[in-house]
């Protein structure tokens, strides 16, 4: 059986591959200038990150806070051909003398050829905002 794989998946999974890369302009590429990311939780990384400016720099500040060990590993990208997709996978991060390793997912709306909207999950929003630490 031949798979194909639908533009909304490619273009999520292109996004991985930029993102694991730190290749910042493809990954900026990939987004509206107005795409929002919401990430769940009471943390320092939790919020609403509207531009892709603003999250181009919460995607930096992850690898701040974890000094570059920040990394997700794709498990699954998953198309419903009418503008959204949701993806699976497990991020990994080390910061101080703590690691983490979590199954999460991101949800996103695509409108021509671009995304327009993210929002995050993870397994546990509690450890989550742990590793992270409080709000400042």
């Amino acid at each position: 059986m031949t798979h194909h794989e639908h533009p909304d998946a490619a273009l999520v999974r292109r996004g991985y591959e930029a993102f694991t890369s730190g290749d910042m302009e493809t990954l900026a590429s990939l987004m509206t200038g107005d795409c929002t990311h919401h990430s769940p939780g009471e943390s320092q990384m939790s919020g609403h990150f509207k531009g892709r400016d603003n999250i181009l720099a919460h995607f930096g500040r992850l690898m701040e806070l974890t000094d570059g060990t920040f990394r997700v590993e794709l498990k699954g990208v998953y198309p419903d051909g009418r503008g959204h997709v949701m993806s699976v996978h497990t991020w990994h991060a080390d910061k101080g003398d703590r690691g983490i390793e979590m199954d999460g997912g991101l949800f996103f709306t695509t409108v021509g050829g671009k995304i327009t909207d993210v929002d995050e999950c993870v397994a546990d929003i509690t450890e989550a905002d742990a590793f992270w630490g409080p709000a400042e």
